[in-house]
């Protein structure tokens, strides 16, 4: 059954779950300040939308996928903004990775003015959103997040309710600090098996199945070797989620010296200019000039 879905954010990410919502048939509503996205997802059926109103006063369900909790509270209580257009007891779909506290008092002000709201971030990214298999982890009352599941089907192969708001991003930021320390782990490993004459291309062959085995180790230590820094997601925003699991480990007084350690070295290199990059770009950590195989 299609649904009438409205997407605030047509980025790297937002433009992945747009094309799969339009391929699966649901009748897609876009905004995005940036006219070249909503003019991709306008080539696979969508309609564009002339502000975040204007497509939630036609949609049953909000999907947002930005990039801040600021951006989110703009695109959504701003001017011309998602709670000024959308219709009492619309259900918004925030899949923004942001922190939980933040997402509680948003979740409360949407609920002020009428609106339901679930938490719902992903794991995956855009390679899995395309082709339906995304990792969610939804947050909100049990009826909001079974109602999500109306559209996130679409685009998920793997829906799990954690709990009431905000349960969402917390895991949200659990995912990200395994999977920053997982990207960190295999790129060092990489490092290790090229100098020492290993053929590190044959690794993630000869370790599957076994304890180390992991998607990460399959899917990036081929890329590691290569130097393939095609981009299917930012360095800049792991550190994002690696800062906001740092702030709730302080506020849990929780001791994560594993994760303080990954996330400085995801700053350097976006203090370096790479945090544009994709995490395969983790290798320059690990090159030196006197690496023959980086010449």
């Amino acid at each position: 059954m299609s649904e009438h879905v409205a997407l605030i954010g047509a980025g790297a990410m937002g433009g992945a779950i747009g094309a799969r919502l339009a391929d699966t048939g649901n009748r897609l509503m876009v905004f995005d300040p940036d006219c070249e996205k909503v003019a991709a997802l306008v080539d696979k059926g969508a309609q564009a939308a002339s502000s975040a109103a204007d497509a939630a006063s036609r949609s049953d369900y909000v999907i947002t996928s930005l990039n801040s909790p600021g951006i989110v509270e703009i695109a959504v209580f701003g001017e011309k903004g998602i709670a000024s257009g959308a219709r009492p007891g619309t259900l918004i779909i925030d899949m923004s990775s942001i922190d939980p506290d933040a997402t509680r008092e948003l979740a409360g002000k949407a609920g002020a003015a009428g609106l339901r709201w679930v938490d719902s971030p992903l794991s995956g990214g855009a390679p899995k959103a395309l082709v339906g298999e995304l990792t969610l982890m939804a947050g909100g009352s049990a009826k909001d997040v079974a109602d999500a599941h109306n559209v996130l089907k679409h685009v998920s192969a793997n829906y799990t309710h954690m709990g009431p708001v905000g349960s969402g991003q917390t895991t949200k930021l659990i995912n990200q600090v395994l999977c920053g320390l997982g990207f960190l782990a295999v790129a060092e490993a990489t490092q290790l098996a090229l100098d020492a004459g290993v053929d590190a291309a044959k690794i993630p062959q000869a370790l599957k199945g076994g304890r180390a085995d992991s998607a990460i180790l399959q899917e990036y230590m081929p890329r590691f070797v290569e130097r393939d820094y095609r981009r299917t997601g930012r360095i800049d925003n792991m550190v994002k989620d690696l800062n906001g699991a740092q702030d709730l480990a302080r506020r849990t007084h929780t001791s994560m010296p594993l994760t303080s350690l990954c996330a400085e070295i995801h700053r350097m290199l976006t203090a370096s200019g790479l945090g544009g990059e994709d995490q395969a770009a983790l290798m320059e950590f690990f090159k030196g000039p006197e690496k023959e195989h980086f010449k």
